[in-house]
């Protein structure tokens, strides 16, 4: 499964319900990376979004704990474990987790690929992304040019799990031992 996020210096994401900034280039990438796949994310996350609906041309899939909470077009799951069942249902790497914070703790071990648009600036944030250059079991695979959007630098990485991944089945494995069967 993937992870997708925008980061600041501290790896903050957002504060007040809100995202830290919006750039252009990292909605585009966010819309191409995701379009017809599956997008794994809280009911925060979702009330944030435009109008408060799931994306258009992907699967929507939202945690919720509260039993009345419905939302048309996407699939509600009220538990980790009936998010894991429901994602046996695609193959792995077409799952993008985009948050918020207690979404991504809680997949971040069932994950092996990380995009992250890292922002070179620190803001005041209230939630935050697992930091992943202070993780022994993440590496840094990619990193792409550098780019501004008006005063602000930004890049886009890849990460790659290196050790510790777990199965939606609960075991661990290492990543290079997974077989194409493990990762559906």
């Amino acid at each position: 499964m993937n992870l997708i996020a925008a980061v600041d210096r501290n790896w903050g994401i957002g504060k007040g319900g809100r995202l830290l900034v919006s750039i252009p280039e990292d909605q585009r990438l966010f819309r191409e990376e995701t379009m017809g796949k599956v997008v794994v994310m809280g009911r925060k996350t979702l009330e944030s979004l435009p109008g408060g609906r799931p994306l258009h041309g992907r699967t929507t899939i939202v945690l919720s704990r509260d039993p009345a909470f419905q939302v048309k077009g996407a699939v509600v799951c009220r538990s980790m474990e009936e998010t894991l069942e429901k994602l046996k249902e695609y193959p792995s790497e077409h799952i993008f987790i985009a948050g918020g914070q207690e979404i991504y703790e809680e997949f971040l071990p069932y994950c092996d690929v990380a995009h992250i648009t890292y922002i070179d600036y620190g803001y005041e944030a209230d939630v935050n992304f697992p930091d992943l250059d202070r993780s022994e079991e993440w590496q840094l695979v990619l990193t792409g040019e550098e780019q501004t959007y008006f005063d602000l630098c930004y890049e886009f990485r890849m990460y790659r799990r290196i050790r510790g991944l777990k199965t939606p089945s609960g075991m661990s494995v290492q990543p290079a031992q997974m077989s194409a069967e493990t990762k559906k």
